[in-house]
């Protein structure tokens, strides 16, 4: 489980709080090593819980005991141990950061003993050196871990009485998980969540359950083959059993009640999954009453396995075949016939075959962990005993011993038997999807109960038949359907308290069947002295019930994920946060023994639940956090697994089994965690991509609008150029026009206006075209005066300039050839010239018409 980070922000740090209350025989000096303790004869003083650990401890996480100058053992390392009502806390002496090796649920605790180890006295020492007092813990999550405490201070004691409080309470409700309460993380009805997935089973999509309808009864669907029943939604028929089941449709309630008296309490075959495609099913049970002779039977039980047979679809065979996988050995299920079990014979049941697995019980299963966790410790790189694997015996080995020993190691590894069960359950499971995947046969599946190793294959099968199952929400929807509602105990199993009997009855049975001696490790015995004090009070956290079936189910699909890595959207480090919360018991979800108890105890309303802490972890980062597949592609595997015999050769799972014993060998996912930050990188430099494409078009976008604007200016400064040559020719024009008529033009503009001066010299033109009005021919009189010089103004205003009227002005002071009596002689005129060159002087044909010929126009030179 992720451990919460310290706050930087805190006014005074830990260290210095409990210095302020140690005395100076209290305090350890040097660097907060074994040698460095100063073993003192004070007793502990009674002090109040420092404040710097109230940042380290969880929503109504409370502490109960405290042990100061305690030694972590595995790596030499000294701090403070804090017991609270969750969790063994160890915070280190030197940087006051939790120390995760130290750090374990209560929960989490399988066994743990007082030891006294002592050493030989040291030469020339007068006194004798004094034995150190132990602790030594073994976590359920492949851990052991062995605390040193301070002799004569009776830590140690008082240590050693809260866990025997704490780690295996009374009553149900005295769980760190009830009295944390759902928070943040709340639960919803997980009744809900089974009915949807039957409804998805059954190809019913559209539909969605809801608390109302469960509350009414409405939810008994049906389709061509397969209907939902609610005949045990009292739990009256079987109380291990969810409240509604998958059965065949044409079996009534009636013949589903008289089957379930013929199987092992009462859990009769129930579908468990449906194939979409070729209607094939996958059944679960517990083993039939046949009795020792095996000659007990049954007509509705028969009917009802028989029903799971339907009609193969477009084929002449008139039914499909039927496997009948019994998980367990043949012998054990002959030797279960002298209690009245046994196995179903395939001549009283139709076209069936049966077959079996071979796979062991649970106490099998739990010795062959037990063996692994020893075999870790013994020969991994850290150890329990303070000494690496290569420091033991004086260094001259290495791995734990010579080569002989690197041998025998490998020999203790298969001894364990832990890898040899795991490949049983994956090629039962691998069997049976086959089966399904390719005859289109449905199968029954069954042990003795149904609900430990029958889970782990049904289960496992449907993983490898449907990729929804590989997915987060798919899991979890797996999980609460094969495990928690069709009653895998995990009370039982992980070693919790249930609500099943009287406190006072389980607490007793709880202390006398964990009671037992400690099994030291063959390592461990050759290399130190250790006595286990007063073997019949040492304290063994474990019943006759507990097996980690399910811790061996998630192993089986951590293995499958290491041979799929394509086919899972979840990766190996969340199958491990899985693991730890559900070992853990922070959450609801995985207490008592069968969907009837959490629903008597109302833990879906009282405690927090596993799936919304997971989710709530993965949020703030999306795809990117750790859980997270980075190479999950679903199109590589739409269709079933089906691995082959030969790629069923698993391995020890690093991130689970080696992380405490082998902590540098056990980052198997550091290239995982390589190709996360590279993806993390292609993720950020793929987001500045884009805000740089959207730049990009941002300022393409502009320069295409400037490039416009600029255009419309190009086009306006164009016409307005081409206004001005055309203004430049007309000005030419009128300028030729006028110096035609031996006039000297001057141009001058100033302020939009242009004023044209005209002077004329009067010796450069000829007499008769001297001859103009004067002021004086009002008088009868023409004179002319040769001597004055002519000047006129010509003003062109903007517009107006150009009217007809002003040229007409112009014309009748300047123009020579007008007659005596103010008649125009155009065309013979100069004017006429101009007018056709100048734009702006406009003709008036009118007066064209009206012009008299005369004979002088065309005098004779």
């Amino acid at each position: 489980m992720a451990m919460p980070k310290p706050r930087s922000g805190r006014s005074a740090s830990l260290r210095e709080s409990d210095e302020s209350r140690l005395t100076e025989s209290d305090k350890i000096d040097g660097a907060g090593s074994w040698d460095a303790l100063e073993w003192t004869k004070i007793e502990p003083v009674s002090r109040s819980v420092p404040e710097g650990v109230l940042e380290f401890l969880l929503e109504a996480e409370k502490v109960i005991v405290e042990g100061y100058g305690v030694v972590l053992v595995n790596t030499d390392e000294a701090g403070t141990l804090f017991v609270t009502n969750f969790r063994l806390l160890f915070l280190s002496e030197g940087s006051r950061n939790i120390i995760a090796l130290g750090t374990i649920p209560l929960a989490t605790v399988e066994k743990f003993n007082k030891i006294a180890m002592k050493f030989p006295s040291v030469p020339r020492q007068s006194e004798r050196a004094p034995s150190r007092r132990l602790l030594q813990i073994l976590g359920k999550d492949m851990r052991i871990i062995v605390f040193g405490f301070r002799p004569r201070t009776k830590q140690r004691r008082a240590v050693f009485d809260a866990l025997l409080r704490c780690t295996r309470p009374a009553r149900l409700w005295d769980l760190y998980a009830f009295t944390s309460g759902p928070s943040k993380f709340g639960n919803t009805n997980p009744m809900v969540r089974l009915l949807n997935e039957y409804f998805r089973l059954l190809g019913m999509v559209s539909y969605h359950a809801s608390t109302s309808i469960i509350e009414e009864g409405s939810f008994i669907l049906s389709n061509e083959w397969w209907r939902i029943s609610a005949v045990n939604s009292n739990y009256t028929m079987c109380p291990t059993y969810p409240f509604a089941l998958l059965v065949p449709k044409c079996i009534s309630d009636e013949e589903v009640l008289q089957a379930s008296t013929f199987r092992g309490r009462c859990r009769l075959p129930v579908i468990s999954w449906c194939h979409p495609g070729n209607g094939a099913v996958l059944a679960r049970s517990s083993q039939p009453l046949v009795g020792l002779m095996m000659n007990m039977r049954s007509n509705a039980d028969e009917k009802l396995v028989a029903s799971l047979c339907t009609h193969l679809a477009g084929t002449k065979q008139p039914r499909r075949k039927l496997y009948i996988a019994d998980a367990r050995p043949r012998k054990n299920a002959l030797a279960n016939g002298a209690m009245g079990g046994g196995s179903e014979s395939s001549s009283h049941y139709f076209q069936s075959e049966i077959v079996f697995f071979g796979i062991d019980n649970i106490h099998a299963m739990r010795d062959s962990l037990s063996r692994l966790r020893d075999y870790l410790d013994t020969y991994g790189a850290t150890s329990s005993d303070g000494m690496s694997s290569f420091l033991r015996h004086g260094g001259w080995t290495w791995g734990g011993g010579n080569l002989s020993s690197m041998s025998a190691s490998v020999s203790t590894l298969g001894d364990s038997g832990w890898l040899i069960h795991v490949q049983n359950v994956l090629a039962g499971s691998a069997w049976i999807a086959a089966r399904v995947a390719l005859e289109s046969a449905s199968v029954l599946v069954h042990c003795s109960d149904g609900w430990d190793r029958t889970s782990q294959l049904v289960s496992l099968a449907s993983l490898m038949l449907d990729p929804y199952y590989r997915t987060f929400k798919g899991f979890q929807a797996l999980v609460e359907k094969d495990w928690l509602a069709f009653g895998h105990p995990f009370s039982d199993r992980v070693g919790m308290p249930t609500i099943s009997g009287s406190d006072s009855v389980l607490y007793e049975l709880s202390r006398q069947s964990s009671t037992g001696s400690f099994p030291s490790s063959p390592m461990r015995q050759a290399s130190e002295s250790f006595t286990s004090q007063a073997q019949n009070s040492s304290h063994a956290q474990t019943s006759n019930n507990y097996s980690p079936i399910f811790l061996q189910w998630v192993d089986c699909v951590s293995q499958l994920l290491r041979m799929y890595p394509f086919a899972f959207e979840f990766s190996l480090a969340f199958l491990v946060d899985f693991v730890d919360c559900m070992l853990s018991s922070r959450f609801g979800n995985f207490l008592c023994n069968s969907e009837k108890e959490r629903q008597q105890s109302g833990i879906s309303d009282t405690c927090g639940c596993l799936w919304m802490y997971l989710a709530d972890l993965r949020a703030p980062e999306g795809s990117s956090h750790v859980h997270y597949n980075l190479f999950y592609d679903p199109s590589k595997h739409e269709r079933p697994l089906l691995p082959p015999a030969a790629a069923l050769a698993p391995t020890l799972w690093p991130q689970f089994h080696l992380r405490w014993a082998c902590p540098s060998e056990a980052q198997a996912g550091e290239v995982e965690a390589q190709c996360r930050s590279l993806s993390k990188k292609l993720s950020e430099l793929q987001k500045e991509k884009e805000v740089a494409e959207r730049k990009v078009k941002e300022i393409t976008a502009t320069m295409e609008s400037l490039t416009a604007a600029m255009q419309n200016e190009k086009q306006i400064s164009s016409s307005a150029m081409n206004l001005a040559k055309m203004a430049s020719k007309e000005s030419a024009a009128i300028k030729r026009a006028i110096q035609s008529l031996g006039c000297k033009v001057h141009f001058s503009g100033s302020g939009g206006d242009c004023t044209v001066e005209i002077e004329r010299n009067p010796t450069e033109i000829p007499q008769n075209f001297l001859q103009c009005p004067s002021k004086r021919e009002t008088d009868g009189t023409a004179q002319n005066d040769e001597k004055s010089d002519l000047s006129a103004s010509i003003t062109v205003m903007a517009d107006d300039a150009y009217s007809y009227n002003s040229v007409s002005r112009v014309c009748e002071s300047l123009c020579p050839l007008r007659t005596r009596d103010g008649g125009c002689r155009w065309p013979d005129a100069g004017c006429a010239q101009l007018g056709s060159q100048f734009v702006g002087l406009k003709a008036n044909f009118d007066a064209f018409d009206r012009l008299s010929i005369y004979d002088s126009y065309f005098r004779s030179e």
